[in-house]
């Protein structure tokens, strides 16, 4: 499990493509890597990957096909940066919302706006059948960010705050009109959603 407070961007270090498995690694700061062990969950752009192998400082991850469907993974680069968070522990402090790392797909940055307080304005394009998922005020995950729904258009778009804190720690900063983006859910509110319409259909079948 994870909580959505992204604790680096890092490099991307090595990509290997073979078939349908990718094999990259992240150049890890020696904080991240204290007592990782191959087998770990760690959130990457918010999917949920494994470690494979370490070898000093760079950390390697695999990439099975359906992750790369699915998600952003697949338009990684060399020396690209992207946000990290090791799994949560008994204990720690949530600051963000619980996640799971299986992101439900991606969705396309439609519109960056900035204002006078070093703020961005985001707003993303995604499929219309998630928007039933995506609540005012409601949490979601993009690329791994625990953040909250300031707007949203049933039509398939929503919009989100981000403050310079996040700017600054996550790879937000250097975001584009037309960029792929991860997508969690709450899956709370998608369990709650899916059994009131199961419910409702079944009272009127």
């Amino acid at each position: 499990m994870f909580t959505g407070i992204v604790q680096a961007a890092v490099l991307v270090s090595f990509m290997k493509q073979s078939n349908d498995l990718m094999r990259y690694a992240l150049q890890l700061p020696q904080a991240l890597r204290i007592d990782l062990k191959i087998g770990a969950s760690m959130s990457v752009w918010g999917v949920c990957q494994t470690v494979v192998a370490i070898e000093a400082e760079q950390v390697f991850f695999e990439a099975i096909a359906e992750t790369l469907r699915c998600t952003n993974l697949k338009f990684l680069k060399l020396n690209q940066t992207v946000n990290i968070e090791r799994a949560a522990r008994m204990g720690d402090e949530i600051g963000g919302h619980l996640l799971s790392g299986h992101v439900i797909g991606t969705g396309i940055i439609h519109k960056i706006e900035k204002n006078l307080a070093d703020q961005y304005r985001l707003t993303i394009a995604c499929e219309s059948a998630w928007m039933k998922y995506i609540l005012h005020k409601g949490f979601i995950a993009l690329n791994g960010v625990s953040l909250t729904v300031q707007a949203i258009d049933p039509s398939g778009y929503f919009t989100v705050h981000l403050i310079p804190e996040t700017l600054r720690v996550t790879t937000f900063n250097t975001a584009k009109v037309g960029e792929s983006i991860n997508i969690e859910i709450d899956t709370q509110t998608q369990a709650i959603v899916d059994t009131v319409e199961r419910i409702l259909a079944t009272k009127h079948a």
